[in-house]
């Protein structure tokens, strides 16, 4: 059985691409599956900015109130460990989701495609400026969640067929082992949901294959309810 045939799974062989370097400042998510630890009452060195950035009473004091809220963003957005301590990291991931407008995708590397877990949708955007979308996509189920982290796309085949599931994957866009964006027939809004892979509508596959190349970025956040 080819490596290709063996995608969207978690487990399995997972082809790594050689070179793939995480620029400095870029918060590399925990899987998905990573829920909030016990609450610090440490006041961290980011709190006004962190108190700011999500809406809170700014006062630049740790309050049980800012550590349920701080903790809860660290925790859908894959931020460990999710104590709510406003430290640099959790910064840095605010500041990348006001820059970009949508979400917490980055804005510093030029063509990035973007997957919102959360919210089941992704883009493409050009530093801070959307190119395609948002549309709407279908991510990995319960036990197959789609992985966080910030990705490469290393392998792209327009007519891939599955061996592991006797299924056709137009515009198969690798970036993750064996995960990748591609076409399905049916209805992305259907549950559960795919074995680890972002699933599209053919049109808007079509398009990401034409935007994309290897090599561009692919930054996947936050939690899809029940994964």
């Amino acid at each position: 059985m080819g490596v290709f045939g063996r995608v969207c799974r978690r487990v399995g062989t997972v082809v790594v691409a050689a070179g793939v370097v995480v620029p400095l400042g870029v918060v590399v998510a925990a899987p998905a599956s990573a829920g909030p630890t016990a609450c610090t009452s440490r006041t961290g060195p980011y709190q006004r900015q962190v108190e700011a950035a999500l809406g809170l009473p700014v006062d630049g004091r740790e309050s049980a109130a800012d550590c349920r809220a701080i903790r809860t963003y660290q925790a859908d957005n894959g931020i460990r460990p999710a104590a709510g301590y406003a430290g640099p990291v959790t910064y840095a991931a605010l500041k990348r989701r006001a820059a970009g407008g949508e979400g917490g995708c980055p804005t510093d590397v030029g063509r990035i495609a973007c997957v919102d877990l959360g919210r089941q949708v992704s883009w493409i955007q050009d530093g801070a400026k959307r190119v395609y979308g948002p549309v709407q996509i279908r991510s990995g189920r319960a036990d197959f969640a789609t992985r966080t982290g910030l990705h490469k796309i290393y392998y792209r085949v327009p007519n891939h067929w599955s061996t592991l599931y006797d299924v056709a994957m137009p515009y198969s866009q690798f970036f993750d082992g064996g995960i990748a964006f591609h076409a399905i027939d049916g209805s992305v809004t259907s549950p559960p949901g795919s074995h680890g892979c972002v699933n599209m509508r053919p049109a808007d596959a079509k398009a990401y294959w034409d935007l994309l190349h290897t090599g561009d970025e692919v930054y996947v956040y936050g939690r899809k309810s029940g994964t």
